[in-house]
């Protein structure tokens, strides 16, 4: 019998050895992630993957796809993974070095529902953690992760005979042929690929060389110290170092991809960045003409040009804001058959015939190099500055501790839902909606919003505001309503960054 795991374990031990070291704090809403080490061993970690696999028999499933991204320890975290899967009678399909959106792929290239996929994706090294689901596309939101974590820590986990696991040879190969055929180049792109040195970068150049694009590859050698910066396209490392690239190989944009290829930053030919919120709404305007009445899904904290833009109006396409993460975009755009769904973070997602509904850097790359393709007139930057103006705030993280952020934000939610009944004004504009799927969106009359939200997986909470005026109407919209509105709260602490 595999013994039942403990939070609290001493390293170099007899006991560490022999126990299970599973912290709970390592289940997010819709992934887990653990420093390797002080929260999680590998005993731990066939722990985990023993509730996993009973978790998937409780579903009625047992074929499980498995791979590992580049990281000094992850291929033996996969091993550990595999064996606890195994022992829940399992029939685990390992694909070996790949990125998150390889395994996904797998999961239809091989006919297996089920993924448990070992990445810490952009995290700095010492991470590790697990992507699950069983019924592609989607991924574990938060109830089956609760599941999860429930089977794991109390040990209620099912052990049976008949577990198997083959080596599953030419999934990336097939991977990169089928990526490729979501856009053929008709004249040359120069593209800037940088991976920083994550996963990607074993496979994102290839991929663009075979869709026609003159690669100029960045930090794509791997390497698990990140020598650079962390693989993470939000981060201004990543970011300058992209523009710099742009620049000096006068190329047509910069594409970046995080740590385990499921997220796409984008760069255009001036070296300027565009967050994933505006290269969806770019997508949006050039996909929606030819896709009348289509719909599309967006995470709270993008910009909320998406509900006023003109060409998107003239094409009757509809777009839902919904919860910031992957797992819940990628399961609203499958639920209300959205032709896209965008999350500002970097997670794109496109339904047939565009792509398979899963979050892939790939595919995401491949519709803005298509878009580009036909426009041989316009660059991105022109495309960029299209877009009607909005001036968007980055996001400002103040403190507040995980015990008591979700009671804040459920009592800010309610002083704005209350604002709203009354027809109130904000900065002398009336609200017009209090969107509360996921804290409080608050639209204004012009356009302008502002958002209050729990951080989900870290003890803060997410401000965003954006004005259609002005710079200096964003900042009001922040200093003179959202902070000192969060400062009557008396647990709320000190913010990350002003504006």
């Amino acid at each position: 019998m595999f013994p039942k795991p403990s939070a609290d374990l001493a390293p170099m031990t007899p006991a560490y050895e022999a126990t299970p070291l599973v912290k709970a704090t390592g289940f997010r809403e819709y992934d887990a992630r653990w420093l390797f080490g002080s929260e999680i061993n590998l005993m731990g970690v066939r722990a985990v993957g023993l509730g996993l696999g009973t978790y998937f028999a409780e579903r009625g499933e047992r074929r499980v796809v498995t791979g590992h991204d580049f990281r000094s320890y992850s291929l033996s975290i996969k091993q550990a993974l595999t064996l606890g899967l195994m022992s829940a009678g399992c029939e685990v399909l390992d694909i070996g070095l790949c990125t998150t959106p390889i395994a996904y792929f797998a999961q239809f290239d091989l006919d297996a529902p089920c993924v448990a996929m070992v990445t810490a994706s952009h995290n700095e090294n010492g991470w590790t953690g697990v992507k699950m689901g069983c019924a592609p596309p989607l991924t574990f939101g938060p109830d089956e992760i609760a599941r999860v974590k429930e089977i794991v820590l109390t040990g209620a986990w099912k052990e049976v005979s008949g577990g198997s696991v083959t080596q599953a040879e030419g999934v990336a190969e097939r991977y990169i042929a089928d990526t490729a055929t979501h856009c053929v180049l008709s004249r040359p792109i120069r593209v800037v690929c940088a991976c920083g040195n994550g996963t990607a970068g074993a496979f994102a150049p290839e991929a663009l060389r075979r869709m026609g694009a003159e690669v100029v590859p960045v930090d794509c050698d791997l390497d698990w110290t990140f020598p650079h910066y962390n693989p993470n396209p939000e981060d201004h490392a990543m970011l300058k170092a992209m523009a710099r690239a742009v620049r000096d190989a006068q190329a047509d944009l910069a594409l970046g991809f995080d740590g385990d290829g499921d997220r796409c930053g984008v760069v255009d030919d001036t070296g300027e960045e565009i967050f994933a919120d505006k290269i969806g709404l770019i997508l949006a305007r050039d996909l929606a003409p030819d896709h009348p009445g289509s719909k599309f899904v967006v995470d709270v904290k993008s910009t909320g040009l998406f509900a006023t833009d003109p060409v998107l109006k003239e094409a009757r396409a509809t777009t839902v804001y919904w919860k910031t993460g992957h797992s819940y975009i990628k399961r609203k755009t499958a639920e209300i058959g959205a032709l896209a769904g965008f999350e500002k973070s970097g997670h794109l997602f496109f339904n047939s015939p565009l792509g398979r509904g899963y979050d892939d850097g790939l595919i995401a790359a491949a519709a803005i190099l298509a878009m580009l393709d036909r426009h041989p007139g316009q660059k991105l930057s022109t495309l960029r500055k299209a877009l009607p103006t909005a001036y968007t705030s980055l996001t400002m993280s103040p403190h507040c501790p995980d015990e008591v952020k979700y009671e804040v934000v459920e009592r800010v939610v309610k002083e704005y839902q209350a604002l709203g009944a009354q027809h109130a004004t904000i900065l002398g504009r009336k609200i017009v909606d209090v969107n509360t799927v996921n804290g409080a969106r608050v639209s204004l009359e012009d356009g302008s919003w502002l958002l209050v939200r729990a951080s989900s997986n870290k003890p803060e909470l997410v401000v965003v505001v954006e004005s259609v005026r002005s710079e200096d109407d964003m900042r009001a919209l922040f200093r003179e309503e959202a902070k000192p509105r969060l400062a009557r709260q008396p647990e709320v602490g000190a913010y990350n960054q002003e504006i």
